[in-house]
């Protein structure tokens, strides 16, 4: 599989993946997924950075606001942290990619419709080519779509417009 020049991981934050007693779907295959392409991109010896996102839910420092247990942390170069769906904005994100001097990056995680979509969107528009793993963003159910039918929905969207994909 091909790789991006930086591997950019959204969200997968204990708060975001787990919720009282439920889980967000495809829980499994999705850190699998990542953890795969987390070992694509250290054996290319290319960066891995991981967002998190802070608010009133997910407070800093807080069990809620950690990044899942299950992912490879140990091989992140960078963490950034955001207040905005978009990890762009008022963030160090731009500033690291340009210090990286990345022209692609592959984004991943969570929320599909929200967070994973605000921010590639935001990258295309700062001409980044954008490279994804079909499958490799998940959300939770809700009243209109089942997260597989948010997934199929939005790549439907990004591809050959956003994003290339593996």
């Amino acid at each position: 599989m091909e790789t991006a020049d930086v591997l950019v991981i959204i969200d997968m934050q204990k708060g975001i993946c787990h919720y009282e007693d439920q889980t967000i779907a495809d829980f499994n295959t999705i850190v699998s997924g990542i953890n795969a392409r987390i070992d694509a991109y250290t054996q290319s010896s290319k960066p891995v950075i991981f967002v998190r996102h802070t608010d009133e839910y997910l407070i800093k420092d807080s069990d809620k606001w950690q990044i899942i247990s299950e992912l490879k942390k140990t091989q992140a170069h960078y963490v950034i942290d955001k207040k905005h769906p978009n990890a762009f904005y008022k963030t160090e994100l731009k500033y690291t990619l340009n210090k990286l001097n990345a022209k692609s990056i592959e984004i991943c995680g969570a929320e599909t419709q929200y967070c994973v979509d605000a921010t590639l969107k935001f990258a295309h528009g700062l001409e980044y080519t954008i490279l994804m793993t079909k499958g490799l963003h998940t959300s939770w159910d809700n009243e209109w779509m089942t997260a597989a039918e948010t997934r199929a929905f939005y790549e439907t969207i990004w591809e050959n417009s956003f994003v290339t994909f593996n």
